[in-house]
């Protein structure tokens, strides 16, 4: 019996020691865990931190062409890539906020041939082919001091008139062509240039660009004007694939309603002359990059983009020797004639 005690008093003591020192192991595991907690809510009130971060660059560009025309450069942006599979309702609506953009950015958007009538007009721009509009601003002055009329041009010297028009360069087929249009205008439409797109394009040097340049600017009838600068752009903005001239005029033509065609010509040409070059377009002065597929093909950096801008934005004269009174208005400056230092 006194053996048989103390075993029965000793069993309880070895089995009350491991308790203890599941209390004490567990008690710091109690303490730990508010450690935890306090460490997932810093955590937790860092994380907005991270995710608010990117709302300080802005997304898109900025005030449109306000900053661009007073020659203050955009900040940079990331032009969000339209998907390949971009439907037509949003290729549509992404086109003409591109113009509506364009339209904010040159108000004063006008054709950069100098001219009085639709003759002067449909010469200039047979003329333009393979050289400068400012070229042929310089060149027609005296061309058209000398011969006023269809009539007086029908009737000139070719050598005379391959003289005068010799800075233009392919002068001798251009002599050809205003002698052969002016005859034409002369002999079927009584010394008037014709405003409908049939009988503009028999004249000879005259095709479409050259007939929709004349109906849109001298005759106020839609069309668009599909130049170089207009073929580039438009793919770049993948607004279509065709590289046929007259393909693209009709792939375009069919974004837009007719009442925009002639100044969207204006609006595109414009950007493709000023910003969007064809060699190192300026995309980070470029009010619309983040709806172009290609931003980021130029130079993207604001401060040296924006010494890639040209005429009234990069403080150089534009085109005609008389632009309009809107044009000079906002900044830009006459063209120096011909012979000019």
């Amino acid at each position: 019996m006194k053996k048989t005690a103390p075993a029965k008093k000793a069993a309880p003591a070895k089995k009350a020691a491991p308790a203890k020192k599941a209390a004490k192991k567990a008690a710091p595991a109690k303490k730990a865990a508010p450690a935890k907690k306090q460490a997932s809510a810093k955590a937790a009130q860092q994380a907005p931190a991270k995710r608010q971060a990117p709302a300080k660059t802005p997304a898109v560009a900025p005030k449109k062409a306000s900053a661009a025309v007073k020659g203050v450069a955009p900040a940079k942006t990331v032009a969000a890539k339209p998907p390949r599979g971009e439907s037509r309702t949003a290729l549509v609506r992404r086109a003409r906020r591109i113009n509506r953009e364009l339209a904010e950015v040159y108000p004063y958007a006008h054709p950069e041939l100098d001219f009085e009538n639709p003759f002067q007009l449909v010469v200039a721009t047979v003329l333009s082919a393979q050289t400068t509009d400012l070229r042929v601003n310089q060149t027609t002055p005296a061309l058209f001091a000398k011969y006023p009329t269809p009539e007086d041009l029908a009737a000139a010297n070719p050598e005379e008139v391959e003289e005068i028009l010799r800075p233009t360069g392919f002068f001798r087929a251009k002599t050809k062509s205003v002698i052969g249009l002016s005859k034409a205008l002369a002999e079927d439409f009584g010394g008037e240039v014709p405003g409908r797109l049939e009988d503009l394009v028999k004249l000879p040097g005259v095709g479409r660009k050259t007939a929709f340049v004349v109906l849109g600017n001298a005759f106020g009838r839609p069309g668009i004007t599909v130049d170089t600068h207009f073929q580039r752009l438009v793919r770049r903005w993948e607004w279509t694939e065709e590289t046929d001239p007259d393909k693209i005029e009709a792939a375009v033509g069919a974004l837009f309603p007719k009442s925009d065609w002639t100044d969207l010509s204006h609006h595109v040409i414009w950007h493709g002359r000023r910003i969007c070059h064809a060699r190192k377009p300026a995309c980070g002065a470029c009010p619309i990059a983040p709806l172009c597929p290609a931003y980021g093909e130029g130079e993207t950096d604001p401060e040296k983009a924006k010494k890639l801008l040209k005429y009234e934005k990069g403080g150089f004269p534009g085109q005609r020797l008389n632009p309009p009174r809107s044009y000079l208005d906002a900044g830009g400056k006459a063209a120096p004639p011909l012979g000019a230092g």
